[in-house]
């Protein structure tokens, strides 16, 4: 495939401001999940190699702090115009190796884009405070001071705005960072790195690593000079990352899985009802940590809304997101791997063996290779995998409900609390179901509402933490108070 800026297509890792091999010309493969097709190789770091990037990171990280935050900002202002300048290359990038559409994957470059401006300027809010003092002669204060080098995990379902996110808040609060993506989607990383370097970013200051991912993640989180962690990914490898880097009690920040519950309420508008859940459904292919998973419909409106949804998913396209460098016009694409389309075989064959009632779908698609059929299955109950698992992937599991507490009993059972949505249009249900939902992020009415304002992130086992917003600058700063106490007169005043 050809890209108007062709740097933007890189297979080398970016250390302290140099394109990088491994030492031992280790490399991997990676492959477009909508055809197997090779995309390229690129190289697998050894451990001496992510060291020196931690190595870089820490040298950059004085001089950086210490940079006025206007021109800190700057950089960061020209990075995000750079993004927007290359969406087009990017998107087709990130479609390649991620698969999905290239409408979906524009809307990421944007989305990613929004963050970095944002930061930027919400950095000149970081106000420390003056304290009134308890103790006579000493006046007390507070600074908000960055924390130092900060590892970023970031994972291959949005491989460009999971970096983004978590680097502008880093890097405007002074931090240097070094990021580790996933290992399906390398290319977005080290496309956001060109552009990186030539938005002016110092050396050292912004590093994109790749290495064997156990290797990799112990590398990073087990060293001492990476005073924080912010990971994306799956809450079993979020344990693992929260017990490394309990090991020199290093700040972290954890976005995990989810399970959201889409409540259906009698009062609510239908055919919106119906158009929200496919979005908050099917959007990504399904392979989203917020994405509807369990859609609680009450009672009495259950047969129409099942007979307008099935309608709905059954009109969505499935197919590759390009064709010989066409844009093809689709809504769903592959799932991202084997093992992810195994699972979701399971899964179905699991709630069938158990009740469900198929109304779309439910097999492999006619395509073949990773296509999986849009589906939606009724009557989904508690002992299905489907119910009480996180589900990657375009299946919708749709069960009734008979009153709102029984609403509020099964949209809490699960381990999970990132996402939740409502539909309906009495405020008298809305509120009381916002607070007693037990998920961090509740969206009423509508499927949109992520974003640059926003504190992104879970409860329970969905995570620790929150990214974007104000909040967002958490994981990346330290609140360090004084105490000054008055020795006699300050120097210089007259007595």
């Amino acid at each position: 495939m050809t890209y108007k800026h062709p740097l933007l297509f890189k297979a080398l890792c970016y250390v302290d401001g140099h394109w990088v091999h491994s030492a031992s010309a280790s490399t991997m493969a990676v492959h477009n999940p909508a055809n197997q097709q090779l995309i390229g190789h690129v190289p697998m770091l050894e451990k001496p190699q992510i060291v020196a990037a931690i190595d870089a990171a820490h040298r950059a990280f004085p001089a950086w702090r210490e940079q006025r935050l206007d021109a800190r900002a700057t950089i960061l202002r020209r990075w995000a115009a750079l993004i927007l300048e290359h969406q087009e290359d990017l998107a087709r990038i990130l479609s390649q190796e991620q698969g999905k559409p290239l409408a979906e994957a524009r809307g990421e470059i944007a989305y990613a884009a929004s963050f970095i401006p944002w930061f930027a300027e919400e950095a000149r809010r970081l106000y420390g405070q003056n304290i009134p003092s308890h103790i006579p002669g000493a006046h007390l204060g507070t600074l908000k001071e960055p924390v130092g080098v900060c590892a970023l995990l970031t994972p291959w379902n949005f491989p460009s705005a999971m970096i983004t996110r978590k680097a502008a808040a880093a890097l405007a609060a002074g931090c240097t960072v070094v990021v580790k993506p996933a290992h399906e989607t390398p290319y977005s990383a080290l496309a956001l790195a060109q552009l990186a370097e030539e938005a002016g970013f110092p050396p050292g200051v912004f590093n994109v690593v790749l290495g064997e991912p156990q290797m990799a993640m112990q590398t990073l989180v087990q060293d001492s000079r990476v005073r924080s962690v912010s990971f994306t990914g799956s809450t079993r490898v979020g344990k693992l990352v929260l017990l490394a880097a309990a090991q020199d009690v290093k700040k972290v920040s954890l976005e995990l899985g989810g399970n959201a519950p889409f409540i259906v309420c009698a009062d609510a508008h239908l055919e919106h009802a119906v158009k929200v859940a496919v979005e908050a459904k099917f959007q990504t292919s399904g392979q989203d940590c917020c994405a509807a998973n369990r859609i609680m419909v009450e009672r009495s409106v259950y047969p129409e809304f099942l007979s307008r949804f099935a309608a709905a998913v059954r009109e969505l396209r499935v197919g590759p997101a390009l064709i010989g460098g066409q844009e093809q016009n689709v809504d769903i694409g592959p799932l991202m791997h084997q093992a992810a389309f195994d699972v979701t075989a399971e899964r179905v064959a699991d709630a069938l063996e158990l009740g469900a009632n198929r109304l779309v779908g439910g097999e492999a698609h006619a395509l073949g290779g990773l296509f999986y059929q849009p589906t939606v299955l009724a009557d989904v109950t508690p002992q299905m995998r489907i119910y009480r698992e996180e589900n990657f992937a375009p299946i919708a599991g749709v069960m009734p409900f008979d009153s709102i507490e029984q609403a509020i009993e099964m949209a809490n059972d699960t381990e999970y609390g990132l996402a939740a949505y409502i539909c309906s249009n009495r405020l008298d249900l809305i509120y009381p179901l916002i607070r007693r939902l037990d998920h961090a992020m509740v969206a009423v009415n509508g499927v949109k509402f992520t974003g640059h304002p926003i504190p992104f992130g879970g409860m329970k086992a969905s995570g620790l933490g929150r990214e974007g917003g104000a909040e967002g600058f958490e994981a990346f700063v330290e609140t360090k108070y004084f105490c000054l106490h008055h020795q006699g007169q300050f120097q210089g005043e007259q007595p």
